[in-house]
């Protein structure tokens, strides 16, 4: 299975693009922070990651604001244009309230 879903906040996007076959998409980046139990200790985890998305999802990105807290689900893949990279490709996001 590949599968991912994390909270983070919408760190950096590019503009809203189109693919050649004309496939809204949009390049971003997701900072993560949180503690996470680890060895019966407590670990804070901060880190950021690349992502992507097309179609519908590209678009309600590109509509939100810059350091919206969302939720995200996708699928980890290489990174077409590195190759050696891996990116998140987001094929679901809804805005979270970070408040708690």
């Amino acid at each position: 299975m590949n599968r991912l879903a994390i909270d983070a906040t919408l760190a950096t996007r590019d503009a809203l693009r189109h693919t050649p076959a004309g496939l809204p998409a949009i390049d971003l980046v997701l900072a993560h922070r949180s503690e996470q139990g680890e060895a019966g200790g407590v670990r804070r985890v901060e880190c950021e990651i690349a992502a992507v998305a097309f179609g519908a999802v590209a678009e309600a990105i590109a509509k939100l604001p810059d350091g919206a807290a969302v939720r995200c689900e996708g699928f980890l893949a290489r990174r077409w244009r590195t190759g050696t990279t891996l990116a998140l490709h987001v094929d679901r996001i809804e805005p979270i309230d970070d408040r708690d």
